[in-house]
């Protein structure tokens, strides 16, 4: 079978034709935007041209190849378009076909082995990767690797990201297979710790959990759940990503919950969109879909179980605002819920940015693999940062965090100028 006929069999014609070209989806496209008005970088321009494959009108080309993954995957086309068309499922179902028919080079599979199959699945390793960044910062080496100037040996988007790294806690391990509520008890929630955030961002994942329970939520954290995905996914490696679905649809089925929850956008999207990761599989599916009614932002169950008045904040007067998680707001559908939580924070002026809802760059590892699209886009974001005048950035999503920071960096904004996880800076206010 060629990649072209994959194409015909795999790809839902049904959602490829649901596409009117409208055009509605145009504005809202960062790529169609930075290029200038490129159709080819514009949804409805890659849809064209997967149904062209799709139909036989055109073979796979590396034009448009290069024009997938140069799609950040944001999904902010979707609510904007009156058909209602799933575009980011077509694309990663693409990209899943594309990378089962092409050649990878020795790099690339180096890279794919290392990253997607040893790194994220497994969470031993992934300790162990993030405990060697840990002695990296802590034992002197990276002050000593950076006066020497080692780092110009890699490319510039590493440097810049190796920059803006959070300072890795020491791992703080619990036998507690359940936290309780402080006070009355309201509800029962499964805790998803994902990945990077429970290594890298593991004081926010404990922050979140200390929200939760003080708005009355008892926690339980399944012993057997992993990395969502989403990367996976994203990266055109569909059987990885739905091998490791079904790793966490059955650590959290044996967990009496109510809610699952977590506190990354990213990771938040991709479990919900499980139903359809599995729809081949009756049986999964259905499990899916059970797991899938469950999925909720912390940000959610806080302003549903009335976090007002669970406590009072207090801080010193600053002003504050918001950047928006692609997914979180465009595949979860939150976007009220992280506002109304900043503006309960007594002495904060929060102000709306101009294009919060527009992708800041990061999407996933995004920013290292198109380095020059991301910095476009980053850089252009920050000009309505600085519009805003915030002291503060508010994001909930880790990507979206470090690339904010990056941005401050870049901006020449630092000392003006914090990005915070919302679980962070809602922790920061009791204080």
């Amino acid at each position: 079978m060629t990649v072209e006929q994959a194409f015909r069999e795999r790809m839902d014609e049904g959602e490829l034709m649901n596409c009117m070209r409208c055009g509605f989806c145009l504005p809202s496209c960062p790529t169609y935007i930075q290029t200038g008005g490129d159709e080819v970088h514009s949804p409805r321009g890659r849809i064209a041209m997967m149904r062209a494959v799709h139909d036989g009108i055109m073979p796979l080309t590396d034009e448009m190849t290069n024009s997938l993954d140069v799609c950040l995957g944001c999904r902010a086309c979707e609510p904007v378009c009156p058909a209602g068309v799933q575009y980011g499922h077509m694309l990663e179902e693409a990209r899943a076909i594309i990378q089962d028919y092409k050649k990878p080079s020795v790099k690339e599979k180096v890279i794919r082995r290392t990253v997607l199959n040893e790194l994220f699945p497994k969470n031993e390793q992934m300790n162990r990767a993030v405990g060697l960044v840990r002695f990296y910062q802590a034992s002197g080496l990276q002050k000593g690797i950076r006066k020497i100037g080692f780092l110009k040996l890699f490319p510039e988007s590493m440097r810049d990201m190796e920059k803006v790294l959070p300072a890795i806690p020491k791992r703080v391990r619990t036998d507690k297979k359940r936290l309780l509520a402080t006070g009355e008890k309201k509800a029962t929630i499964a805790f998803f710790h994902g990945c990077l955030m429970d290594t890298m961002f593991s004081k926010t994942n404990r922050n979140t959990i200390r929200l939760l329970q003080l708005a009355g939520c008892d926690i339980v954290i399944p012993e057997g759940q992993g990395c969502c995905g989403a990367l996976h996914g994203h990266a055109g490696e569909k059987e990885k990503a739905i091998e490791m679905a079904k790793r966490n649809i059955e650590a959290f089925e044996e967990m009496e919950a109510d809610y699952i929850v977590l506190n990354a956008g990213g990771c938040g999207a991709y479990l919900a969109g499980y139903d359809h990761l599995l729809s081949q599989d009756r049986k999964w599916y259905e499990r899916a879909v059970r797991f899938k009614a469950k999925i909720r932002d912390f940000s959610s169950i806080l302003i549903l179980h009335g976090f007002d008045h669970c406590i009072r904040f207090s801080k010193r007067p600053h002003r504050v605002t918001y950047q928006d998680s692609c997914h979180l707001r465009n595949g979860m559908g939150v976007h009220h819920e992280p506002r109304q939580l900043i503006q309960m924070v007594v002495g904060a002026d929060y102000v709306e940015m101009k294009n919060a809802d527009g992708c800041c760059g990061s999407a996933g590892v995004y920013n290292l693999v198109q380095p020059e699209m991301s910095m476009q886009i980053l850089d252009d974001k920050m000009q309505y940062v600085k519009e805003a005048a915030p002291g503060v950035i508010v994001t909930a999503n880790p990507g979206c965090l470090l690339q904010m920071k990056l941005g401050i960096e870049r901006a020449g904004l630092s000392g003006q100028v914090e990005a915070v996880h919302l679980a962070d800076y809602l922790i920061d206010a009791q204080k």
